[in-house]
């Protein structure tokens, strides 16, 4: 009996868990409420748990999972109810030791998703800036992109792409394979370039396509800059 009181009146280790902050001043752990917090949960926390013991916790969990931006651990630490005084503190500590490192994260994350993805310069761009990433980080990473590498890596695409488009006229293939440029941030001008340029390689084979082509005017290329 003495064990099912336990349980009812919140003493039990399983509702302190789940308790929120409490009368009286102590803090501890909120509610977690996200689907995705399973990997940084701290269902160890007691009642009388340092605020900035459990935010390191969270912090080092989530980052052995994965790298992490500052803006993404201080949105999990808020999440769990962490005062925004520990969370500013430990944020702060990994930051000077390194844990947390913004702009290595930016640059990190540019050379993954462009040469793994094919992404351009605006597509990674506005994935930093989701992450949280400052504006000054997210220009030195996409300053280490240059024009001649993200123009190859555009006409690399178009090239695995293009014989999937064979038979189609060529209007439609123009749209097929620009689009595919597009949904990873080329530039409309960029992309009508290169994939004009895959199609009149491809004339040497097939003439009769000319006329076709010919007739294809250029986009104007209202984008070149890329917008950070």
């Amino acid at each position: 009996m003495g064990g099912r009181r336990r349980k009812l009146d919140g003493s039990s280790p399983e509702a302190v868990g789940r308790a929120g902050p409490r009368r009286g001043g102590s803090w501890r752990p909120a509610p977690n409420t996200d689907p995705n917090a399973g990997q940084y949960a701290d269902p160890e926390a007691g009642p009388d748990a340092d605020p900035e013991a459990v935010a390191r916790q969270i912090c080092l969990r989530m980052l052995t999972a994965a790298p992490r931006t500052q803006a993404q651990l201080a949105a999990a630490l808020r999440r769990r109810g962490v005062p925004e005084d520990a969370a500013a503190a430990v944020l702060a500590r990994f930051a000077e030791v390194k844990l947390i490192d913004d702009a290595m994260f930016a640059r990190a994350w540019v050379d993954s998703r462009h040469h793994g993805r094919g992404l351009a310069s605006r597509a990674l761009g506005a994935e930093l800036r989701h992450r949280g990433v400052a504006r000054d980080d997210i220009e030195a990473a996409l300053g280490e992109l240059s024009p001649d590498v993200e123009l190859e890596t555009a006409r690399e695409l178009i090239a695995r792409r293009l014989p999937g488009t064979a038979g189609m006229p060529v209007p439609a293939r123009m749209r097929r394979l620009i689009g595919v440029l597009a949904r990873k941030g080329y530039s409309s001008g960029l992309a009508y370039r290169v994939v004009r340029e895959a199609l009149e390689a491809e004339l040497d084979d097939n003439p009769v396509s000319s006329l076709d082509l010919a007739d294809l005017g250029e986009p104007v290329d209202d984008d070149e800059a890329t917008e950070v």
